[in-house]
């Protein structure tokens, strides 16, 4: 199973680094990776600041959920406890592999804290220490 990524490593903000286990779709386009990492999950978690689904690549995201029913949730950021929504979500579909989802952070600034802070939150036991890095954004 593969974490995917559009051939040339395409991303908003420039090539994605070699050292990021991802292998590359076939094309460059972002929804044949959507698709594909849903098809690899067990389910789906979309992460926003909005209470709507305002992106297009999140409305994607949710309708090719559905088309492959897979379980898919929506955590926003004016949710409470939105960690043990998740933690939760992902214990009762028994998801092993979860694939993480969202606007880019060009279109929804502060996006990357808060999507730290609800897996921080949902899976402290993988918490990272503050400060260690390594996160980018996907």
């Amino acid at each position: 199973m593969a974490d995917w990524c559009p051939k040339g490593r395409k991303a908003e903000d420039g090539p994605i680094p070699a050292h990021y286990a991802l292998q590359e779709t076939p094309s460059a386009d972002y929804p044949t990776r959507t698709e594909r990492n849903i098809l690899d999950s067990d389910g789906t978690v979309i992460i926003s600041m909005e209470a709507s689904l305002g992106s297009r690549g999140s409305a994607l995201t949710q309708r090719l959920a559905e088309k492959h029913h897979k379980p898919w949730i929506h955590i926003h950021a004016g949710e409470l406890g939105p960690g043990e929504t998740l933690r939760s979500f992902v214990a009762m579909h028994r998801i092993q592999t979860l694939n993480v989802a969202g606007p880019r952070a060009s279109s929804e600034p502060g996006i990357a804290p808060f999507v730290r802070l609800v897996l921080d939150g949902a899976f402290p036991e993988n918490a990272k220490h503050a400060g260690s890095g390594g996160h980018r954004g996907r």
